[in-house]
């Protein structure tokens, strides 16, 4: 660190520096001048975004994808609110991020200058903490103290709220210190007994089932969980969130469960005595009916955020912890026989609740997945947008390692994957990244493609074109007699068309049997290329439970 005196805009970039950062995902704009005039020089890379949202999700989707911090920089005013469905997707799936705005002069606050929000008290509700950074000698050590908030105990998004007087004023640099925070709690230290509760569960178990999340991603707990699972022999059924965490392709795989989970990972939850949840939330679209969701089992719930054990639902060992260090002591100490009736049972299970889907020479989305998978052996990154295909991904493509399925989950958000997607794929340039989009939720952040263009990103993009969104006639065809109000895309533009007038290949698929050709050339191609699938139209999301309804509730297809 230097020791002569800095402006602010100097001092956010020399902050950004020494915290590791590479790459700032941003749009500028006037209350960011001075931190733009010093990135001109900086080794930081800045990668233009075409929308505020479209930084905040690259910047969301680069963290994911990595495990590091992502940033994102915007303007005030409409720049910065422009990033609150970008902090609110982050904060509703943990994901480490430090957004900087840009704000008016101190003196000019609360006067409704130009350009001038209260971004500070908007994002209140969607991020983990955040800053209005009044006093210039407060600076260095808000951005050491945001850096260490986003990514320590529960991850989650930071917003640092900097006036433009406050990025020109001069400031003396501090030596660096190790963060002090009175007060905040970044995990408890479990107890010997907490483990050894666990572990008389397991043993008085005899249909033990694991169910995991994110929580396993954020801590970087997947290899111990692992070991764990070889250990115990214990199936294992995942969140959305918790794609990869175990190999996808592996026989104690049960995939994900909830709505539209497998049959097979709903049905052994509901037979088990015994679930082992680690770091997941008990949601509305995985637990559904709290009071008939695994009548028979005892629950063990592990999470380092202790907001979230019993909020929806009961459970009888609760252990607030760091799933890294918990699964480290747990392998140390577990001596637990396979149970092979069970393992039989579950395998039953499988057999008799495969996912199936028509294969009848029609566009199907879920072959277009199941091909993926297959040619990219599970090691892709896929991004998604939000509805039907991303169900579809969720349910065919096998991932074999953490932090290769990069989705909205909590939040839901349309128009995620494909600026997710280009942050994936800054951040991981070696690994081929796929966005897999709808056609509805693409339009949404569709001006992202002079970002990859520009960059010459070699983005995948495949659009599931089917004319509707999706999602939403499903549930119209449903639990609405059909009546598609307002969900028919009567007008979509030439999506090859639109790729080819930002200078990008583009392939039309119609038939199934141009997939793998399509697919091969697309993954070949160096550089981004758009691939615009026409699916079977009113092809639905299946299985399927209804709201409100048990695990095996299950709408069967053609019960629609």
């Amino acid at each position: 660190m230097t020791t002569k005196k800095l402006t602010g805009a100097q001092m956010i970039i020399q902050s950004l520096i020494d915290e590791g950062v590479e790459y700032i995902f941003g749009f500028p704009g006037g209350a960011v001048i001075p931190i733009y005039d010093v990135l001109y020089d900086a080794p930081v890379k800045h990668i233009l975004m075409r929308h505020e949202q479209g930084a905040a999700h690259a910047a969301d989707g680069y963290a994911r994808a990595t495990g590091r911090v992502g940033v994102c920089l915007a303007t005030s005013g409409p720049g910065a609110t422009n990033l609150v469905t970008g902090l609110a997707t982050a904060h509703m799936d943990s994901v480490p991020m430090v957004a900087i705005t840009g704000q008016v002069a101190v003196s000019s606050i609360g006067n409704d200058s130009f350009q001038e929000s209260d971004i500070y008290g908007i994002s209140i509700p969607i991020t983990k903490y955040n800053y209005l950074v009044k006093n210039p000698d407060d600076l260095q050590a808000t951005i050491r103290e945001a850096f260490h908030i986003a990514r320590t105990g529960r991850p989650g998004p930071v917003l640092i709220d900097i006036p433009k007087d406050v990025q020109t004023a001069w400031i003396a640099p501090q030596p660096l210190k190790p963060v002090e925070l009175p007060g905040y709690c970044t995990g408890r230290k479990v107890t010997s007994e907490q483990i050894d509760a666990i572990l008389d569960a397991l043993r008085h178990a005899r249909r033990p089932v694991i169910y995991a999340g994110g929580g396993v991603v954020c801590s970087g707990a997947s290899p111990q969980l692992r070991e764990f699972i070889k250990k115990t022999r214990i199936p294992i059924t995942t969140s959305l969130m918790g794609k990869g965490i175990y190999p996808e392709n592996e026989a104690l795989s049960l995939g994900m469960l909830g709505m539209h989970g497998t049959k097979y990972a709903n049905h052994a939850v509901h037979e088990s005595d015994l679930i082992i949840s680690m770091g997941v939330r008990f949601d509305d679209r995985v637990a559904g009916n709290v009071q008939r969701f695994a009548p028979l089992a005892k629950i063990v719930h592990i999470d380092i955020d202790p907001a979230e054990i019993g909020k929806r639902l009961a459970v009888d060992i609760p252990v607030v912890g760091d799933l890294k260090s918990i699964l480290t002591k747990l392998n140390r100490k577990v001596n637990i026989p396979a149970r092979q009736d069970w393992l039989d049972q579950v395998a039953e299970i499988k057999m008799k609740y495969p996912l199936t889907f028509k294969e009848d020479g029609k566009l199907m989305p879920q072959f277009i997945l199941r091909t993926l998978s297959e040619m990219t052996r599970g090691k892709a990154i896929i991004t998604t947008d939000v509805g039907q295909h991303q169900m579809w991904a969720a349910l065919y493509y096998q991932c074999i390692e953490p932090r290769r399925f990069v989705t909205s989950g909590g939040s839901g958000t349309m128009g995620y994957g494909f600026p997710a997607a280009i942050g994936a794929t800054v951040g991981c340039p070696k690994l081929p990244v796929v966005a897999i989009c709808g056609d509805g939720s693409f339009q949404m952040c569709i001006q992202e493609l002079a970002t990859a263009r520009m960059y010459r990103l070699p983005v995948k993009i495949f659009i599931f074109n089917n004319g509707y969104l999706g999602m939403v006639r499903q549930w119209q065809q449903m639990f609405y007699n059909r009546r598609y109000s307002y969900t028919t895309l009567e007008f979509n533009p030439d999506f090859c068309q639109v790729a080819k007038g930002y200078d990008i290949p583009a392939i039309r698929v119609t038939s199934s049997e141009e997939v793998v050709g399509a697919i091969n050339q697309a993954l070949k191609i160096d550089g981004p290329v758009l691939v615009d699938f026409h699916i079977e139209r009113e092809e639905n999301v299946m299985p399927m439970i209804p709201p409100g309804g048990g695990q095996t509730d299950f709408i069967l297809e053609g019960e629609a």
